[in-house]
């Protein structure tokens, strides 16, 4: 439990990391760091790219070390009878891809707690999803749940001001929405892959596609002449990366000492984390409603993964 609890609190870290790198912000009271890039799409293809560079050969290391006979199932992966796993692999890896680049756009635009909580209404989308692909009718508890979930995201959304505009609340928000969405297809699409394969290996090539995706999209979409600050961009980078890799490695390690549904239990805490680190360490503050709608979805996720704990006990 403390290993899953841990894998989020680190995560959190990540995510106030790329906050950072896209605004200004006065560090632990002390530094005045960040705004290196713009908050737009082609940043975040950028700042995931560099990412990756570091995170994808530090999970290629550990897969094996984790999962020895993951070399043997790659190879298996490309014979005939495997075609529709590495498919569906690879479109995983696709969905990565999309879900990292939104999120990296709202999180530039919009407070990173405000951010990660709207993103974190993806178990809506995602039983919705489960209800069309694999005939999982929600029950009338898990509709309530559903709509509490959205409710205290509709109140997370921060008003217009001086520090943001109207539009670039409205883009934050569709931003988050949509890697949202993104998401809950891949996770929809991984539990289909994974009935058929390790995902030790799975999440490496989800990585791997990032990587490539991230680096074919910025050599097909130069950057223009403007002068970046390097040095600072590659320290957050690989300071993201390794928060990202030991984050995920907690959170595989966790999953196997307390089962999936334990593990998103406690990761539905990832939200109200995510605003405590924000807060303490780039002074980031939100007022009373928008405080309560993270306790609301927060409780809401807890109560979606707690309700198929109780009916796989139940059974």
């Amino acid at each position: 439990m403390l290993t899953v609890l841990l894998s989020a609190f680190v995560l959190s870290f990540h995510n106030v990391t790329v906050r950072v790198l896209f605004s200004e912000h006065l560090v632990l009271g002390f530094f005045l760091l960040g705004g290196y890039v713009k908050p737009d799409l082609q940043n975040s293809l950028l700042l995931m790219f560099m990412r990756m560079l570091l995170v994808v050969p530090l999970m290629a290391s550990l897969a094996f070390k984790l999962y020895p006979s993951a070399g043997k199932e790659f190879r298996d992966l490309f014979r005939r009878e495997s075609t529709d796993v590495l498919l569906q692999a690879l479109g995983c890896g696709v969905l990565m891809f999309v879900y990292i680049a939104l999120l990296y756009v709202a999180i530039g635009l919009i407070p990173t707690g405000i951010a990660m909580t709207i993103f974190f209404t993806y178990p809506v989308f995602t039983a919705l999803l489960a209800w069309r692909f694999f005939g999982e009718r929600p029950t009338l508890f898990r509709w309530l749940v559903m709509m509490i979930i959205l409710g205290g995201g509709v109140l997370t959304i921060p008003q217009s001001s001086a520090a943001y505009g109207s539009d670039t609340i409205t883009t934050g928000i569709f931003a988050s929405v949509g890697s949202g969405v993104v998401y809950a297809f891949y996770k929809v699409l991984a539990q289909k892959c994974l009935e058929k394969f390790h995902p030790v290996p799975f999440t490496w090539i989800s990585f791997t596609c990032t990587l490539l995706l991230s680096g074919v999209s910025l050599l097909f979409w130069p950057r223009t002449s403007t002068q970046l600050d390097w040095t600072p961009l590659w320290i957050g980078s690989i300071f993201s990366g390794l928060v990202s890799f030991m984050g995920h490695t907690f959170n595989n390690v966790g999953i196997r000492m307390i089962g999936a549904t334990k593990a998103s239990i406690i990761g539905a805490s990832s939200p109200a984390l995510t605003t405590l680190v924000a807060w303490t360490t780039i002074s980031e503050t939100l007022n009373l409603i928008q405080s309560l709608g993270i306790c609301i979805v927060t409780l809401g996720i807890a109560l979606l993964s707690g309700e198929s704990f109780v009916r796989r006990r139940s059974s």
